[in-house]
């Protein structure tokens, strides 16, 4: 069980030396030649355990081809282009299974100093994906930046479910801060809460980023404060379901409300200016459920922007 190549025909291609795209600078690359690595994982398997509509599985490819499409902002030779190890061998093993290769070709690659690029499926895979970053750089108190509307610290009584990743991370890892940030009330048991708060999470929910005199912004910012200027080395794990369905309607569990692009792009930044940021997932992205693309073209926006800052 590993990786496959993505098809081809995913991967958008211009050929236009006068205006190339991201696409275009993507073929004849190796690891070596880039500070990024990109996996996808097309398994929503995690989701059907939880009861959460399918289709992430198309999100890593819907994701790639709008991203591969995005104009190249600078002399090709300066842009700070990612390799692409293709998708997860969804065939071979259990679900068990596939977190392990997941966190041990991601943790192979963080400990060759490279930032990963993780992409959903279903976000169970935020475990691997957290797991590997926190084996690279457990010496360094590392931090987790969840931007969710859900908690998902169930416990594995349903197996290893979308909603199960940062209760075994928890679990596992003792040596790292966490905070949740958009979690809405109406999506999370209280017994949730209460473990979440036992294990040292700190928590920002929907209701105090908006509810207030202060702008978004503001608040998220005051909530990381202990966090500014620390160049800590940061995996985020972006469930999509965080923003309002307005944005990313193609997502397994989609609600009106919920953050808007802008005012994540604004924070984004505030976190690539002031945290290391090694990781990034994003997961639950589900084509079938999306109009337009335009949940995949959000997705492969906030990539852009973190290979921009790169």
């Amino acid at each position: 069980m590993s990786f496959k190549p993505c098809p081809e025909n995913v991967i958008y291609r211009r050929n236009d030396p006068n205006d190339l795209r991201i696409g275009d600078l993507l073929f004849n690359k190796k690891p070596h030649d880039c500070e990024f690595i990109l996996a996808g994982y097309p398994d929503d398997e995690g989701i059907k355990l939880n009861g959460g509509r399918p289709g992430a599985a198309e999100g890593p490819n819907a994701i790639r081809n709008r991203l591969s499409r995005m104009t190249v902002d600078r002399p090709a030779n300066e842009f700070p282009i990612y390799y692409d190890i293709g998708n997860l061998n969804i065939e071979e093993g259990n679900l068990e299974e596939r977190h392990k290769e997941v966190l041990q070709v991601g943790y192979s690659f963080l400990k060759q100093n490279k930032k990963w690029i993780g992409l959903g499926g279903g976000h169970d895979f935020g475990y691997p994906d957290g797991a590997a970053f926190l084996k690279a750089y457990s010496e360094k108190k590392p931090v987790v930046i969840n931007f969710d509307a859900h908690l998902d610290v169930r416990p594995l009584d349903k197996g290893l479910t979308s909603g199960t990743p940062f209760y075994r991370l928890l679990s596992e890892f003792p040596n790292f801060d966490f905070y949740e940030i958009g979690i809405q009330d109406e999506c999370n048991s209280i017994n949730h809460k209460k473990w979440c708060f036992e294990m040292g999470a700190k928590v920002l929910n929907y209701s105090q980023i908006y509810n207030s005199s202060s702008t978004p912004l503001n608040n998220i910012c005051n909530f990381l404060e202990e966090l500014k200027h620390s160049k800590r080395p940061t995996f985020i794990s972006l469930d999509i379901d965080v923003f309002s369905a307005s944005y990313a309607m193609g997502c397994s569990q989609s609600w009106p409300m919920g953050l808007t692009a802008n005012d994540f792009q604004l924070v984004f930044s505030f976190l690539l200016e002031n945290l290391d940021i090694r990781s990034l997932g994003i997961y639950e992205v589900s084509p079938p459920l999306d109009s337009d693309d335009r949940t995949s073209k959000l997705a492969a926006q906030i990539i852009y922007r973190y290979l921009q800052y790169g």
